[in-house]
C-alpha cells in the first residue's frame, strides 16, 4: 500500500510513491496507492470522523496489506500533516508485524530527520521498518516531464528500496 504525504496525485511525494509501488509491481507484487484527491481523510477526532465511510475503507485497505511505502515532504524538519492524518487513522491492530519502507522529499540539501520521524512513527504501531531508505533532496529538479527520477543513482536506490521491501515482507509472512 503505497501513502503519500501530500495531497495531489501528480506531488512529488506521490510520484515518488508511484514510482516506488511500480517497481514494487514489476518484482511481482500487487500495489494500491491510496489517493487523498479521491478519497481524503477527515482529521481525526473530527465531527462524524469514527464513522466515516472512507476512513473504514482506508482502515480495511491497511489491514489487509502486508506492506507499506510512504514518501513525505520535511516540513519544518519534520513529516507533514497530511502524513501524520493518515498514519493517525491507522492503528496497531491493522499495521502491527508489517513491513514499511519510507522515503521523503526536500526543497534543499537531503537528510534524515522525516525519515528518522516516520521511522519513530512506524515502531509506534509495532512495524518492521526496513533498513534502507530514500531521501529525495532538491525536489523542484529530481524529476522529468514524464515523472522519472532524473538522477540514475537515485532510481537504482529506489529499486533496491523496493526488493529489499519484498523480500523482507515475504520473509515475514507465516
Amino acid at each position: 500500500m503505497g501513502i503519500s504525504g501530500s495531497y495531489g496525485d501528480d506531488s512529488s511525494n506521490s510520484r515518488l510513491v508511484r514510482l516506488g509501488l511500480n517497481e514494487c509491481e514489476v518484482a511481482g507484487a500487487e500495489v494500491v496507492f491510496w489517493s487523498l484527491t479521491e478519497k481524503p481523510l477527515p482529521l481525526v477526532g473530527s465531527d462524524g470522523s469514527f464513522e466515516d465511510e472512507t476512513v473504514k475503507e482506508f482502515q480495511a485497505l491497511a489491514k489487509s496489506s502486508d506492506a507499506f511505502l510512504l514518501s513525505s515532504p520535511e516540513y519544518h524538519g519534520s513529516f507533514s500533516g497530511v502524513m501524520k492524518n493518515q498514519l493517525d487513522w491507522i492503528y496497531g491492530d491493522f499495521v502491527s508485524g508489517k513491513v514499511s519502507a519510507v522515503m521523503s522529499t526536500l526543497g534543499g540539501v537531503s537528510n534524515s530527520n522525516t525519515l528518522n520521524h516516520l521511522r519513530l512513527v512506524m515502531r509506534q504501531l509495532h512495524m518492521h521498518c526496513i533498513p534502507q531508505q530514500l531521501a529525495v533532496a532538491n525536489v523542484k529538479e529530481a524529476f522529468d516531464d514524464s515523472g522519472i527520477l532524473v538522477d540514475e543513482k537515485l532510481q537504482e536506490r529506489l529499486t533496491k528500496l523496493c526488493i529489499q521491501l519484498l523480500q523482507v515482507t515475504t520473509s515475514l509472512r507465516p
